[in-house]
This record gives C-alpha cells, structure tokens and sequence, in this order.
C-alpha cells in the first residue's frame, strides 16, 4: 500500500506570557515551535545554547482559557500562557492545533519516498516511534497469515489423503470439490501471506532511509559541536592567557547581568525556591559584593596574599615536574581479585599512583587559605560559616581528573609545609597508624585560626567502581571570636573501573556546625545522574542559626566556584501533586565565596597538579628524615623511573610488614609475661578525647618546629 504525502510541520515564533510560580507571576519568553515540539527561552538571544522547556504536541492537551490564555497540559504538567491580544491567542490556537495534527500523522503513517529531505533531530523521535508501531502492527499480520496457512495447510493435505483412498467412489466428485475450495483457501492466505511480507520489507527500506538521514544529521551535528568547542576552547585559553599577563587591563565590573534572578521559576524543586528581591532591597548589597569580587578574583592566583616581610627574598618555587610516561596496563588484570577488599592491603604497582602521598594530598586541603584569612576578619558568625562552607568544598577542586591513588604512607611517615612567609601558616602531617591508615594533620596560621584532622580512610572496590569514605572529623578554631567549626569529608568514587575513561565523582552530605554559636550549615554533593538536568558536581547548602532560621543560601559545584546569596524574605505555599509545603525563598544577589585557580599549562601531563600540588614534594633542606619527600620509590616515580621506583616499592612494604610482625611478637611475649603492653606511640601527636565531639582522635602534641630549628631529628625511626 502507498501511505500518502504528509505535510510538512509548522514553524512559528513569537513572544508569549508563561506563568512560573506566585511571586513572579507570569514572565515574558520568547516560544518557538518546529517538527511538533514547543520550546521557550528567556530571550532570542539563546536559542543557540541554553533551551528553557522543550514540550511535545503530538501527546499534548491544548485548550483556549480566558482572557487570551492557553493551556497546554501534557505528561501531568501543564503550562498556562497568555498571548497579548486576542487574535494573537487565537492563532497560536489554530497554530499548535495544526502541529499536534501533523505530528500525530508522522507517527502513524511513513513516506515512501527516498528522495524527501531527512528528518531533522526533533522528529527523529516521532518517527521511530510511528515505525515500531507500523512495523509491529505488519508483524501481528504476518503471524495471523502464518497461522492460517498452518491450518489450511493441513486441511488440504487431509483432503488429498482421503481423494487418495475414495478414489473410484461416487463420492469423488464431492471430494473433489472440498479440495479446490481448500486449495483456493490456502492460495488466498498464501497472496495475503505474501503482501504482508511485501509491506513490511517496504515499511523496513522506508524508514531505514529515514534512519539513516536521521544518523547522517546526528553525526554532521556532533561534528559541528566538537569543531565549535575546539574552537571555543581554543579562544577560552587565548582570553585566560591574555588575562594573566595583563590583570590590569580592565578594571570595569560586567553588570548585564544586575538584574538576572538567582534561580528561574524552581517549579521542581523538592523543599524550597529561591527568587531574587527587589532592586531596593540588594542596592547596598550589590555594592558590597563587587568590592569583594574585585579583591577576590582581579589578582593572579595566590599572588594578592603574598604578605611577608619587606626586605626578605621570597623562595621560588617550581612550577613543573617531569612529564607522565606514556605506559599502558591493564587494570582490570590486577584488580579483578580485589572485588570487595580494602584496596590500602592491596599491594600496587605505581603505575596506579601519583607521585604524592596521602599525608600531601591531605596538605592539599588547605590550598584556599586565603578563605579562612578572610573569614577570620568577618563581624558576623554567619557569614564566617559561608567562608568556611566554601572553603571544605574547595578541597575537592583539585580531585576533577586525579583518578590515580596517592602513595600509603608508612607508619611513622610525616609531611611538612613551612608557607608562613607567602600565607602566614604552616602544616605538619604524620601517619598515626598503618591498619586501618590513619593520618593526623595541624595546620597554625599567623592570620587568625588554627585547624586539624584526623582521618581515617576506608577504601572499597566494588567491581565497576572504587569508593573511598574518609572517617574523622575536621576542626577549625578562629583566634579572636573562638568560634569553632567541626565537619566531615564525603565520599569519593571512581569510575569506569573496567573499562572506559576513568572518571571521578563527590557525594554525600556535609554538616557544618559552629560549637561556639550553634550556627549551622547543611551542604548537599549530588551525585553524577545521566538523567538530571542538574549541573554536574552540583553543591547547594544552606546555613541556619541557632534557632532553625535560614540566613544564607548556598550552590555551586564542587570543582568550579561556590555562592552565597542572603535570605530578606520567606513564605510558604503548596506544591506538587502530593500538596507538601514548599518554603520560597527571597533572596539578594548572589556573591562569589570561592573560585577556582586555573591549572598550570601541560598540567594533563603532571597528573593534572594545581600550582600547589607541583611544589609539595619539592626536595627541601631541613626537613625530618621520616617527610615524604624522602621517601624513594615516590621520588622514582616523579622523575619516570617506574621500574625502579616499583622496587623500592617493595623493599619499603616488605620493611614495614618486618616491623609490624616484631612488634606483634613483643605484644605476645609481654602479654605471657604479665607485663605492660608498648602501644605505638606517634611522634609528634598524642590521642585525646575532644571535648567539643567527645571522641577520641589525635592532635599535635608540639615539637616538631622546635626540633627543626635545632636540626635535631635523632628521636626520629628510620623508616626509608
């Protein structure tokens, strides 16, 4: 059968009003319909990269309200517009009614012609699913016509078999007649058999074009996309180059975007909505917050902070390390008797590693420094909490493309880092214990605020994907108000164990609390869904003080930039189909808390290190004999030598498996003996129970500075 020529979808522009919730009421869009799918944007200006809703017409309700309103209702959700006129109403009406026609006719009918123009991306959909359903529906034919020949089949070898044995009856001529009717059956559901078979090929060639086309356009259309980013990347790193040799060349604030809401119509959002209060509200604000911005992020990275002594010479750090080498191994060979067991027992190669240990990439945490400095001069306890909010999530930043695991330490190992003349702190590390690896860490600053850790990490393959969940908490005390801030980590994840590019993923919750004042802040890290529409490395947060009341709203990811924007107004109205109460938020203009330093050039070379991450493992003189940067097989394995540093490897786990069991045979003996059991006593820190959480962890005792200053290590083991 030939199906007939369908028309051509509708085409049509134009502003319209689209309701999106009570504070703001309706707000004007600029509504474009194509292959029988209605999209809005803000402005025209984005129709080439940001779509606000896309809705298709082929399933949807459309009906005329009053006053030039339209109601669109389509999946459960439904969409009130309003034209500016009457007639303007009423074609769009006759418009969308036309388009739900001729998109229904796509999915219900197919062209037979090889030659019409392929179809476009937006109606690839509807025309897949008018295939199956024609293809589907040619299948139940070609079963019902297989079926009938089956029994007609049957019918006439039964009458060939008794026209056999009455053959010479008077009863042949009868017999006869029942075979021809038979026969002229099962011809009849053979034809039938056969134009079925014949539709369907046709249906199959017919929509195999179209399929094709449709491939065709999606890959000349990823083409265009992977160009058009080549090039935007390209430009992007010309501006931030241009941008880092000349950071005066502009000294203006963009304000296009003054006026721009914080959040658009959250219509889905599950507890709360944000919106922006008016301008009368935010004037001083705003103020405010572009002089913060401007002190925050005109100035190369960390060099607004550089504060130290007129007079002295500044120590230059390095800036590169030796390129990765290019070695291939199979991951999956080596892991896959692993499933289920704590990778830190797990003896491995370095090529899975960094050439950095944990007790660094624990160092790492303060590379945002400058965000304490600043919270330790805030007035408010509150926004002291969105500072120091900020900074737990930048510590992530730096783990968007680190996929390769740190170095264990060995027992006893330590990490300084002496940065008191460029940030005004300084840091020391050491690994507490070996089973399960815990590492103790305190960090003292000159500008106001002291913080330690003490961490634990629990580490878990589990097939597809690693999960690593740091246990302990983090304390922050700021020296002049006392206020003392206490939280977690949350867990990593890296994926594409087995196969595919390996990438990593931050989720969980944070709760941040300020003991001094009851102060609180929430933090949120989604977790990576193929079928959100959220951003990826979504953080959003909120703090509260003491009595529940919400101050500031915060959102961001977690490997870019964090916000924060102050709550002036709250209410409550109904949403959802279930009627739960929804609080909507009033808020100012949102300020910048945090953002990210850009990497280094080559830095997908480097293991993707931050400026910092280049100078920790910096050779230093003077040092203790037990800092990681002593420590050989990781030294080998920065400067390349990756056989070599896999022997030392070795040789140093071998060492420390030596020395734990003499230390498990002298437990036993003084255990038989009836005498005192030695526990392992860590250098520089001591176990306490903290009066804030009452749990037991470990801090600084004191000493390792003063022992620096003397040069005198001699109570140090020997551990390399």
């Amino acid at each position: 059968s030939i199906c007939p020529k369908l028309p051509r979808l509708d085409t049509h522009k134009g502003w319209l009003f689209k309701w999106t919730n009570y504070l703001k009421g309706y707000q004007r869009r600029w509504f474009v319909l194509s292959n029988g799918l209605l999209s809005y944007y803000r402005t025209q200006a984005e129709m080439g990269h940001t779509c606000r809703g896309t809705i298709p017409l082929a399933t949807a309700h459309i009906e005329l309200g009053d006053a030039c309103h339209l109601l669109i209702t389509n999946g459960g959700r439904s969409y009130h517009l309003k034209a500016t006129s009457e007639p303007e109403c009423q074609h769009w009406l006759s418009t969308l009614q036309q388009a739900k026609v001729n998109a229904n006719a796509l999915i219900h009918h197919s062209d037979d012609s090889g030659d019409e123009e392929g179809p476009g991306p937006h109606d690839a959909r509807f025309l897949s699913q008018g295939a199956l359903k024609t293809l589907a529906s040619k299948l139940d034919d070609l079963s019902t016509c297989n079926e009938l020949i089956g029994k007609h089949g049957a019918a006439l070898q039964r009458s060939l078999s008794e026209f056999e044995d009455l053959r010479g009856c008077v009863d042949g001529a009868d017999k006869l007649k029942t075979v021809n009717e038979r026969a002229a059956l099962f011809r009849i559901t053979s034809n039938a058999m056969i134009n079925a078979c014949r539709d369907f090929l046709d249906v199959a060639q017919s929509h195999n074009r179209r399929w094709q086309k449709t491939l065709q356009h999606e890959q000349e259309q990823r083409h265009y996309l992977e160009t058009t980013i080549e090039q935007l990347a390209k430009q992007h790193n010309s501006l931030e180059t241009a941008w880092r040799e000349k950071p005066t060349s502009s000294r203006e604030v963009d304000e296009s975007d003054e006026n721009d809401e914080f959040f658009d119509a959250m219509e889905d959002a599950p507890s709360f909505i944000t919106v922006n209060a008016e301008t009368k509200h935010r004037c001083r604000f705003c103020v405010d917050t572009k002089r913060i911005v401007l002190s925050f992020s005109r100035s190369s990275p960390r060099q607004s902070f550089l504060s130290g002594a007129p007079g002295v010479l500044r120590r230059t750090r390095r800036s590169r390390i030796p390129d990765k080498p290019n070695y291939s191994l199979n991951l999956w060979s080596i892991m896959k008797n692993c499933i289920g067991k704590d990778l830190s027992k797990i003896p491995m190669p370095v090529n899975f590693n960094e050439p950095l240990s944990m007790l660094q990439r624990l160092t790492e945490d303060v590379e945002y420094s400058e965000l304490l400095d600043r919270a330790a001069r805030c007035d408010s306890s509150l926004e002291q909490m969105c500072l120091v909010a900020a900074f737990s999530v930048s510590s992530y930043s730096t783990t968007i493309h680190r996929t390769s695991k740190p170095f264990n330490p060995l027992l006893g190992e330590t990490y300084e880092l002496d940065r008191l003349q460029e940030y005004g702190y300084r840091s020391i590390c050491e690994q507490v214990s070996h089973h399960p690896p815990a590492a103790a860490h305190h960090v003292a600053s000159q500008r106001g605020w002291t913080l330690w850790q003490h961490i634990t990490i629990d580490s878990k393959f589990r097939g597809k994907y690693i999960s690593v969940m740091p246990l302990g908490k983090i304390h922050l005390q700021f020296h002049s108000s006392g206020n003392h801030y206490v939280w977690s980590k949350v867990t990593s994840t890296v994926h594409n164990i087995i196969v595919g590019k390996l990438w990593i993923d931050q989720s969980g919750d944070i709760d941040i609390v300020n003991s001094t004042t009851k102060d609180t802040c929430h933090l949120k890290f989604s977790p990576y869904s193929y079928f959100s529409r959220d951003v990826p490395r979504k953080v959003t947060g909120m703090v509260e003080d003491i009595e529940g009341t919400a101050h500031y709203i915060l959102s961001g990811t977690w490997d870019e930039k964090m916000e924060s924007a102050k709550i002036v107004d709250s209410s409550q109205r109904s949403g959802g189909s279930e009627g739960k109460q929804k609080t909507v938020y009033q808020t100012l203009q949102p300020k910048l808390l945090w953002k990210k330093y850009p990497l280094p050039d080559n830095a997908e070379n480097m293991h993707y290190f931050s400026s910092l991450a280049l100078t920790l493992n910096e050779p230093e003189e003077g040092v203790a004999p037990t800092d990681s940067r002593m420590r050989p097989d990781q030294r080998l394995m920065e400067a390349g030598l990756w056989d070599e540093a896999n022997t030392q490897k070795q040789r140093l786990e071998e060492c420390q498996r030596l020395e734990r069991k003499r230390r498990e045979v002298q437990t036993m003996q003084a255990m038989e003996e009836g005498q005192e059991v030695e526990v392992y006593q860590p250098m520089w820190f001591e176990k306490r129970t903290d009066e804030t959480t009452r749990e037991s962890s470990y801090v600084y005792r004191g000493g390792y500075w003063e022992a620096k200053e003397r040069q005198d290590w001699s109570m140090c083991p020997e551990i390399f």
